[in-house]
């Protein structure tokens, strides 16, 4: 009997003992997640199993932190666990703790990862400790340096943009076109940083004599403001026929804040659209879903600042399943356009951005009455596009695609670096990866990012509910009392029917 006990009390330690060296190693770790935030994305492991030469990730932990702080630690632990198994070992890590001396503290701030510090609480006291918490990713010569490691969505995406940065040895060419009033590659500051990943993202600026180099296959016009010559689109008619993609994010209207008056815009670029078949009309699209704008109010002798719904600023959560729409939820826009196609079968048009189910178009120039109580009279259309693809022969007989977008602004920072919605930077870097044919991030760029709006509801409904909310309580109160005094007369009638008897 004893031999039996003894027997199993040996076998299941050992078991426990192979089950923790193995998970050492390997887990298994079930994502319940509506995007799978704790599933390696496609695209992370397709980065991951391209690799030809191995990716040396030094982890600069500091150990002995809070719980909270320290769980950022394991997660990077088992991610890179993970990136290890699917690379087949071509990913190696190690992870260093510059607490324990000067020399490792100074050799991870040489390389740009630098101590923060946190709230640590002990013997009942608040204190700031000092902690690293940062990664070096090397491959070959190339470095990349993630100096600060957040836990969730976004510490897989900055672990494999990295790679895939330093991983990339020809990166291809995009455009920017210049000359026409369009914004530099300094004021488009966020979607820079996403497209230098991949690609060399470079100015453009055309001639009558010069033409877009043959190293590019896309090209972005970016809100011009100035009129393009027509010799300029004979180029760009040029660059389309040996095949070359083009994004457009182009306004047909404009709103001036100060004066309160919208108006056209016309740079040419809507006529060139118009012969390929896309038609912009320069209305103003208005929506129920829309951004708001803060006006200065006066009430007697004070004055204060507010915000108020703007519909003429569309909150986009409409869009086709396409690749470029695949993961966005919500994009911003700013004085947008309708767009549809008036062309023939020969190509084809694929609405991927749309409006609301209430939404309307307004003609030029409009006035902007910011006290303007709308109704739901003022939004009778829906699903407006405003976005859209355009495929085919375009010019000559070599297939190519177009990508408009009519706001030009929704991408950019300008000079001051304005920071964007993430699916607005998305919105504009998906389109050129699909434009490149190269779509290894867009799976990955936008996994993770919620934006979840409260419903629109009907007047009448928001009317019953509000009554409702106030009412119930007082009826249950009201129907408990009665139930509980029918019941408390229902126990007297019976006492006295007992004592009767």
């Amino acid at each position: 009997m004893n031999v039996k006990i003894y027997t199993t009390v040996t076998l299941i330690v050992g078991i426990v003992i192979i089950v923790n060296l193995l998970s050492d190693q390997y887990f298994i770790r079930l994502d319940f997640t509506e995007d799978k935030q704790y599933t390696l994305s496609g695209a992370t492991k397709n980065i991951l199993k391209e690799l030809n030469d191995p990716v040396t990730i030094t982890a600069y932990f500091s150990k002995g932190l809070p719980p909270d702080i320290a769980r950022v630690r394991r997660d990077f632990r088992e991610m890179l666990i993970e990136y290890n198994n699917v690379s087949k070992g071509m990913l190696v890590y190690e992870f260093v703790d510059p607490g324990k001396d000067d020399e490792k503290e100074m050799e991870a701030m040489q390389n740009g990862i630098q101590p923060v510090m946190i709230n640590v609480r002990e013997k009942d006291q608040m204190k700031q400790q000092k902690a690293f918490m940062g990664a070096l990713v090397q491959f070959g010569e190339e470095k990349e340096v993630l100096p600060f490691i957040q836990p969730g969505v976004a510490m897989e995406y900055a672990l494999s943009t990295a790679i895939k940065k330093i991983s990339v040895i020809d990166k291809p060419s995009v455009g920017l076109l210049q000359g026409h009033g369009e914004p530099a590659i300094n004021e488009l500051q966020q979607v820079n940083v996403e497209l230098s990943i991949l690609y060399s993202f470079e100015p453009v600026t055309l001639t009558d004599t010069t033409s877009i180099p043959d190293r590019f296959k896309t090209l972005a016009i970016v809100r011009p403001t100035d009129s393009i010559p027509p010799s300029h689109f004979d180029k760009i008619d040029e660059f389309i026929a040996r095949g070359g993609r083009l994004f457009v994010a182009m306004n047909r209207v404009k709103g001036d804040f100060s004066t309160a008056y919208g108006s056209s815009v016309n740079t040419g670029l809507e006529t060139w659209l118009r012969n390929k078949g896309l038609q912009i009309d320069d209305n103003f699209v208005v929506d129920v879903s829309c951004g708001s704008v803060t006006v200065q109010q006066q009430q007697g002798v004070f004055t204060f600042s507010s915000n108020v719904s703007f519909p003429y600023l569309p909150i986009i959560n409409t869009f086709a399943k396409h690749p470029i729409t695949e993961g966005l939820e919500a994009v911003i826009f700013q004085f947008a356009s309708p767009v549809s196609y008036i062309g023939d079968s020969t190509k084809t048009f694929t609405p991927i951005v749309k409006t609301s189910e209430k939404s309307g178009s307004l003609p030029v120039p409009q006035y902007f009455n910011i006290e303007k109580q709308w109704t739901e009279l003022d939004f009778p259309l829906k699903n407006l596009a405003v976005g859209g693809v355009l495929e085919g022969n375009l010019f000559g007989n070599t297939p190519s695609k177009i990508v408009v977008i009519t706001d030009g602004d929704f991408a950019v920072n300008g000079p001051g670096g304005q920071q964007l919605q993430p699916d607005n930077i998305s919105l504009m870097v998906n389109s050129i990866d699909w434009l490149s044919d190269d779509t290894g991030l867009i799976e990955l760029r936008t996994k993770g990012i919620t934006y979840r709006p409260l419903d629109q509801l009907e007047d009448g409904t928001k009317t019953f509910l509000k009554y409702l909310n106030f009412l119930l309580p007082v009826i249950l109160v009201i129907v408990y009392g009665l139930i509980r005094m029918q019941h408390n007369r229902n126990v007297r009638i019976k006492r006295l029917e007992e004592s009767y008897v």
